[in-house]
């Protein structure tokens, strides 16, 4: 049986998401039995890879290049999970959206409360512009499946990738979830 490619993904977030993924505990050494982590903030790979089994997507899309970023692992990715509430419904990141765009935001933070020398951060290649309005990832790209919680518990994360795993379509009930 060929290993699972599996891949992590952090856009507009906390990070939550990543942490609830690590409190699987030692579930994880079964997992690693079974699956490779081909790319994902705990793995230093540079380039996402073709060829992907599964990829579990946490955060909103917030800036060119988390768009850029979803569109290249949608073509490179079997199975794409939009990974707790910011991913599912854009949740806190997307709280910016209402004041009217990136411009604003940028000016309320970087213009209107500096004393020395104010200035938007907007180096080409280093500072990705942000998008005028936050999208949750299926706005961006076609998503398989959804698994909500902010962030999802463990026991969740599990039983999605055991019946990813098993070849079988996840049931996902909603129990024991808190929301963002």
């Amino acid at each position: 049986m060929a290993r699972l490619k599996l891949a992590t993904v952090w856009f507009g977030g906390c990070s939550g998401c990543h942490m609830s993924f690590l409190d699987l505990d030692e579930w994880l050494f079964e997992l690693a039995r079974v699956a490779d982590v081909v790319y994902s903030p705990v793995v230093d790979t540079k380039e996402y890879p073709e060829g992907v089994d599964v990829c579990l997507i946490e955060g909103a899309v917030a800036n060119a290049d988390h768009l850029e970023l979803a569109r290249q692992i949608r073509q490179r990715t079997r199975v794409l999970v939009a990974f707790g509430d910011c991913a599912v419904t854009g949740n806190v990141t997307a709280l910016r959206n209402p004041l009217g765009g990136a411009e604003p935001v940028l000016r309320r933070a970087y213009l209107d409360p500096a004393l020395l020398r104010p200035q938007i951060p907007a180096e080409p290649g280093v500072v990705p512009p942000l998008l005028d309005r936050v999208m949750p990832l299926h706005e961006a790209v076609p998503v398989d499946f959804f698994l909500p919680g902010c962030p999802p518990p463990a026991p969740r994360i599990r039983a999605l990738l055991e019946a990813l795993i098993e070849g079988r379509a996840p049931h996902l009930v909603a129990e024991n979830l808190k929301f963002g």
